[in-house]
């Protein structure tokens, strides 16, 4: 089937069905996005139209296919140590006065609890735990909850699963570490099960409420508030200062802010890095 084309009025349509169903905005001007992900739905699908696939997922029988639209539209671009300031700034700053301030308050191992928001594959949580545990930061010593989550059905599964092509381990990935947290599988890489008993991974919508996650001392929420309007920004903050340990920490991605979207934080700066936590 050849590259099938988005009427404006379709735009219109699915733009607003897919800001309905994860929140995820996509604005005039990124026709050519929707185009490219969702063109092979329509071969799929057998649709001759973009309005005959969203007839198909909001009234169709197959529950299925509303879930591959999402995961075509989401992003899921990543990869190990993205960024790297952030893990130099846990590594050195906010995971030692963590572990100080809980150490003090503990009867017996101390509990640390991280989740990663809109992990994709799960690189981040895994960069994450690589980290605490070249740190010592290990289950043996810690109550150690690590959790990522995100919209996509397909990234959850590989994040799960921990197996990496060349391409993907080669993003980010010293051969020294490569060599000490990954097994070769064929062709790939697996995660050893060190590091995959520290994570656990789970779809969430972070439009939806954050109900039963529990209460996080450090949450990453990076790259991904870029997607969603000013106002879906706004509740999805609210929503992250529920979640957040009094003397918790935030972190967002270096070319975000929150000057717009909540009053709720102060930002501290430590080796280039900024990190967030609650006023006063």
């Amino acid at each position: 089937m050849s590259k099938i084309k988005v009427t404006p009025e379709e735009f219109k349509l699915f733009s607003q069905y897919i800001l309905d169903i994860s929140g995820i905005a996509i604005t005039v001007g990124k026709e050519y996005l929707l185009e490219t992900r969702l063109n092979p739905l329509l071969a799929k699908y057998q649709c001759n139209s973009y309005a005959d696939l969203i007839k198909k997922s909001k009234f169709g029988f197959n529950k299925e296919l509303e879930g591959e639209i999402i995961d075509a539209i989401s992003t899921n671009e990543t990869y190990f140590f993205r960024d790297k300031s952030p893990f130099k700034l846990l590594q050195h700053k906010i995971l030692p006065d963590l572990i100080d301030k809980r150490s003090k308050k503990s009867i017996g191992k101390p509990t640390i609890k991280i989740w990663s928001a809109a992990n994709s594959t799960g690189q981040e949580l895994y960069s994450l735990a690589m980290t605490m545990i070249e740190m010592g930061i290990t289950i043996d010593k810690y109550n150690i909850r690590l959790l990522g989550t995100d919209i996509s059905d397909a990234a959850i599964a590989k994040a799960s699963y921990g197996v990496y092509n060349k391409f993907e381990v080669a993003r980010g990935l010293e051969p020294v570490r490569l060599n000490r947290f990954f097994q070769p599988k064929e062709d790939k890489y697996k995660v050893k099960d060190e590091l995959r008993a520290m994570v656990q991974f789970k779809k969430m919508n972070l439009m939806k409420p954050f109900i039963g996650i529990g209460k996080f001392d450090i949450i990453l929420c990076r790259n991904v508030m870029i997607y969603f309007t000013t106002e879906d920004r706004r509740r999805i903050y609210s929503n992250i200062s529920k979640v957040m340990e009094p003397d918790g920490y935030l972190l967002i991605g270096s070319t975000e802010s929150l000057v717009n979207d909540t009053d709720h934080f102060a930002s501290f700066r430590y080796l280039n890095s900024v990190f967030y936590q609650f006023k006063g």
